[in-house]
């Protein structure tokens, strides 16, 4: 099979995941004396690349109905294991945190720490409500795409999930920048948190699970220099407006759910101490760009597929 026709199998959430999975193995390789895995990170992106590759042919020439499902939820999969992947790269790689200038900057814009100020309107009921919408983050995207996929064109599908990929790539990169813990760890004790913002029924198991996906042990031991460096930008607020905004695009049945809960869970990056303010206007930036960007360059692979495959012989 010619190249050229492979690569026009590719979707665009296919090639700007390509495209990162090689940028982080070109970090890997460039920092490989800092980072004690680099050899195995290395064969796991390229593994992971080739698996796009086969994948993207399986469902464009064999069309069955699970190899197409797979081409296009797998996106959400793979931005979780290169998640993983980042945290084992960013601390190594650029080793100081950026906090102490992102809470200079709040400080600057408010005269007060967002997050300690606050803390006067805090009550359980508040927390709990907060937390839960602070957690459905992970579902939002999951709200968006099962609508588009059940009751859109399947190019509706693929540019939304291609601007939701592509957004996290963008703020995976703001992680390298800008390394920083947040103000639960430098302007309040993690450890009193339980305490200091006490939840009703869910908050406690709800924020466990999160913790546990920031690699925070549940004792707790040495969370600060376990947990990953994901404060700037935020990508809860970043990611959550880019859905807010194509659930309005496509005039969703779910785009009003999405509006409530996305509301809400970009002010609980901050009553929950998860981020500073300044990482709020950040995503919101970022969340501008993605959706400014990602409209050009879907376009512009559109076009070049048609070009590719114009170019072949059938």
């Amino acid at each position: 099979m010619k190249a050229r026709t492979l690569i026009s199998y590719l979707s665009p959430a296919d090639l700007v995941s390509i495209v990162f999975l090689l940028f982080l193995t070109a970090l890997n390789l460039v920092f490989h004396a800092r980072l004690q895995e680099w050899f195995v990170l290395v064969i796991i992106n390229f593994a992971i690349i080739l698996a796009v590759v086969f994948l993207a042919r399986g469902a464009e020439e064999k069309k069955t109905r699970l190899l197409i499902g797979l081409h296009r939820w797998y996106c959400y999969l793979i931005i979780i294991l290169i998640f993983k992947e980042i945290y084992r790269m960013v601390h190594p790689i650029h080793p100081t945190d950026y906090d102490q200038l992102l809470i200079s900057i709040d400080r600057w814009m408010f005269g007060v720490n967002p997050t300690q100020w606050i803390g006067q309107f805090t009550h359980p009921l508040l927390t709990e409500v907060l937390q839960i919408a602070y957690f459905s983050y992970y579902i939002l995207f999951i709200i968006l795409g099962l609508e588009l996929y059940r009751r859109y064109a399947i190019q509706d599908f693929d540019k939304a999930a291609f601007m939701i990929v592509y957004g996290f790539y963008l703020s995976y990169l703001g992680y390298f920048a800008l390394p920083g813990v947040g103000p639960r760890f430098t302007l309040h004790a993690f450890s009193s948190l339980e305490t200091d913002l006490p939840g009703l029924w869910l908050t406690s198991f709800l924020r466990s699970i999160i913790d546990a996906g920031e690699s925070i042990p549940p004792s707790h031991i040495d969370a600060i220099n376990l947990v990953q460096r994901d404060v700037f930008p935020s990508g809860h607020t970043q990611l959550t407006i880019i859905v807010m905004a194509l659930g309005f695009r496509y005039k969703t049945k779910a785009r009003w759910l999405l509006l409530a809960l996305g509301s809400l869970l970009i002010v609980a990056t901050v009553y929950l101490r998860y981020h500073y303010v300044v990482d709020l206007i950040a995503g919101a930036l970022v969340a501008w760009f993605t959706l400014w960007t990602g409209d050009m360059l879907e376009v512009w692979w559109r076009r070049t597929v048609r070009h590719l495959r114009g170019g072949t012989s059938t």
